[in-house]
């Protein structure tokens, strides 16, 4: 969400009216790897285009911000050897890496190659617009092989601003069953123009789309940065009822406290573990009004009280404020 906020921001946008348009916490931006739903990352993208009146937004974002601003997953795209591998890297690489509910798929005709992207997630706003994103890092990969522009780009609706957003892919855009971008074939063997291509691998995760209780627990854990979650907003994120959310985790064999004090403790723990925080501040930042409350919760679950908890582990980091003597 970093380069959406800073555009924003640069525009004079309002970052609040967004993100209360997409029912998340301003505080998501200061959370970077905090994992969300594809279709609250997809509001997002939607109400910043909107709030800007611009409808090239998220191609400008993907375009500047180029493959290479997707972390681990685009170092991985642009460490392949060919313009082929990398293009098959994004493709099995996306759902564990990057978002799930998304499929990319190249297919090889004639002299012509498809490269697609599809949504799989029914998020009924912003579908278009994460169709654009994509569309930029996609023709910046094509550029990082030193591939010319796409032959044409294709979209199930027809957007807005078209000619605006031809003449940055540097191609027509025109009505297709999917998204895709169509170049020539003979591309596709162009060479990495880096010295020494290498495949750093898989450096993270994501949780798998069958891991309910995973979805849960990440979650729970954007609740914290608006207060403390409770089961009703879970359940409306996720479009269930409180009754059927609960019913599904007592059939994995858990509950929603059980969960919500397993995310818990593990953010306050990460927050004490900061000398520079108080105790009072870890209470606020998690909701906590009353740090009396707070501690009493932390040692309900933990077993020992805020500060003991720090103390000890003071105690056992190692004294990096004492420099070693000379011999």
């Amino acid at each position: 969400m970093g380069p959406v906020a800073d555009a924003v921001t640069r525009a004079g946008g309002s970052l609040a009216r967004i993100f209360r348009m997409a029912d998340l916490p301003l505080r998501l931006i200061e959370a970077p790897e905090q994992i969300i739903l594809l279709k609250d990352q997809l509001a997002v993208v939607e109400y910043a285009a909107r709030e800007l009146d611009d409808e090239t937004l998220p191609l400008a974002l993907s375009m500047q911000g180029g493959i290479s601003g997707l972390g681990p997953f685009g170092q991985r795209v642009r460490a392949a050897p060919t313009l082929r591998d990398a293009i098959n890297r994004c493709n099995a690489g996306i759902c564990a890496m990057l978002q799930s509910a998304t499929h990319m798929r190249l297919a090889e005709a004639g002299d012509a190659a498809s490269w697609s992207y599809a949504i799989l997630d029914d998020a009924p706003v912003g579908r278009q617009k994460n169709e654009l994103l994509a569309f930029g890092y996609m023709v910046e990969t094509l550029r990082n092989f030193g591939a010319p522009a796409p032959l044409r780009a294709e979209l199930p609706a027809r957007p807005a601003a078209r000619s605006r957003l031809e003449s940055m892919l540097g191609c027509e855009i025109a009505l297709g069953s999917g998204a895709r971008l169509v170049f020539a074939r003979e591309h596709l063997d162009r060479l990495n123009p880096a010295c020494a291509p290498q495949d750093p691998g898989l450096a993270m995760d994501l949780p798998e789309l069958a891991d309910f209780i995973a979805g849960v627990e990440h979650l729970i854990g954007l609740g914290f940065l608006a207060g403390r979650p409770g089961v009703a907003d879970v359940s409306a994120r996720l479009s269930l009822t409180p009754r059927t959310l609960q019913r599904r985790l007592a059939e994995a064999g858990t509950c929603f406290e059980a969960i919500r004090s397993r995310v818990f403790v593990a953010r306050a723990q990460a927050l004490l573990a900061q000398p520079t925080r108080s105790v009072t501040e870890v209470a606020l930042e998690l909701g906590y009004g009353d740090p009396a409350h707070f501690s009493r919760a932390f040692m309900a679950v933990a077993g020992t009280s805020p500060r003991a908890w720090r103390k000890a582990r003071l105690a056992q980091a190692p004294a990096l404020a004492t420099p070693a003597a000379k011999p």
